[in-house]
């Protein structure tokens, strides 16, 4: 069997690769983090032109007609590069989301738009810190922790609870009633607390079924892994090329057998990483379930490549630790990748449900 790329695939990994060695060095990273914005307009409308925030999107709603695997070897390159914008939120959860459950009237409205980078969609579906419960009068109330991208976003997928039931809504973000507050966090991304304050909810704002929810959040758990096994090899290739060239005692330390070990074991970490990523989105491009193998490669990725670049700290020593080094944009970029969408906890009581140790 040929597990390789398709020829079309690997075009689509090498053109990334040179796109954002060129428009996406970590000097413009570097600096987007310390924008208050945290996104870079120009690179945005570029990956849109090269038809990236629409590869998920059927070729009827102006997208390029891609499957999840074409859009997991996007995002590896994208982690790679550290690449700033709410790509994950809007052009792989937010899409997912609409594509699954979404109205022939709210895909032809957004999706276009969403594909030609012109609007951005930002998704409020995870448990923790979610207070959002639509009331009897059919209004929305409570709020949501962690939005990425909040401020820029058009409209907002968010998970509400009405009555017994679950609800999947798409809100616009101008409506009254909503408030954005950032949030300090580790991250290079900008997230936000949404308040919802009475605000009036449509039948043309549900998303149905609400069951969607799970696909969407799926697909974005992929998206987080295949970030962190990009910025993982990253860090791999930094570490190595220090290894050969810094000089300690009259010889390269990557002389010493300690750090042929160590660098050993990045290898080995971020291959098998890569490697279950590959095979869950494989399956899941295919339509074979692969709720199992989603949650092995999220809960084992995130903590390997966790792994990876805290053994690449030790491998660089101080100036791994300054803030002009990549090194420390990388280590984020993996930290908040591994906590969204799940972490290895929740997923990691996936696979037990899915063995039967539950």
């Amino acid at each position: 069997m040929d597990f390789r790329p398709s020829p079309a695939q690997q075009l689509l990994i090498s053109t990334a690769r040179e796109f954002l060695k060129k428009h996406c060095p970590l000097e413009l990273v570097q600096r987007v983090a310390l924008d208050a914005r945290g996104v870079d307009d120009a690179l945005w409308r570029r990956m849109a032109e090269l038809g990236w925030q629409g590869l998920l999107v059927p070729a009827d709603f102006g997208g390029s007609d891609g499957s999840l695997l074409d859009v997991i070897l996007l995002t590896e390159e994208l982690g790679r590069a550290v690449a700033p914008g709410p790509f994950v939120p809007s052009a792989v959860v937010a899409t997912a989301a609409l594509l699954a459950a979404g109205t022939a009237d709210q895909k032809k409205r957004l999706l276009p738009a969403m594909a030609a980078g012109e609007r951005i969609v930002g998704v409020a579906l995870a448990s923790a810190g979610n207070s959002c419960a639509i009331d009897a009068r059919g209004r929305l109330t409570g709020r949501a922790l962690f939005v990425e991208a909040a401020h820029v976003a058009d409209a907002l997928v968010v998970v509400a609870r009405a009555g017994g039931d679950t609800a999947l809504l798409l809100v616009p973000t101008d409506r009254r009633g909503i408030a954005r507050w950032p949030l300090e966090t580790i991250g290079l991304e900008k997230r936000f607390e949404v308040a919802f304050d009475d605000v009036a909810i449509g039948a043309d704002d549900r998303l149905e079924p609400a069951a969607a929810r799970r696909a969407a959040l799926a697909a974005g758990a992929l998206a987080r892994t295949a970030e962190m096994v990009g910025a993982a090899q990253r860090v791999l290739e930094l570490a190595v090329e220090h290894a050969k060239t810094r000089v300690q005692g009259g010889r390269p330390i990557g002389g010493h057998q300690a750090i042929q070990h160590a660098c050993a074991d990045l290898v080995r970490d971020v291959d098998a990483s890569r490697g279950l990523l590959y095979a869950a989105a494989w399956k899941a491009s295919a339509g074979a379930p692969a709720a199992a193998e989603v949650a092995m490669a999220k809960a084992y990725a995130s903590e390997a490549c966790l792994t990876v670049v805290r053994r690449a700290h030790q491998i660089f020593g101080a100036i791994g630790y300054c803030e002009e080094h990549p090194l420390h944009l990388l280590h984020k970029r993996i930290h908040a990748a591994s906590l969204d969408c799940g972490d290895a906890a929740l997923h990691l009581e996936d696979v037990a449900q899915a063995i039967g140790l539950a």
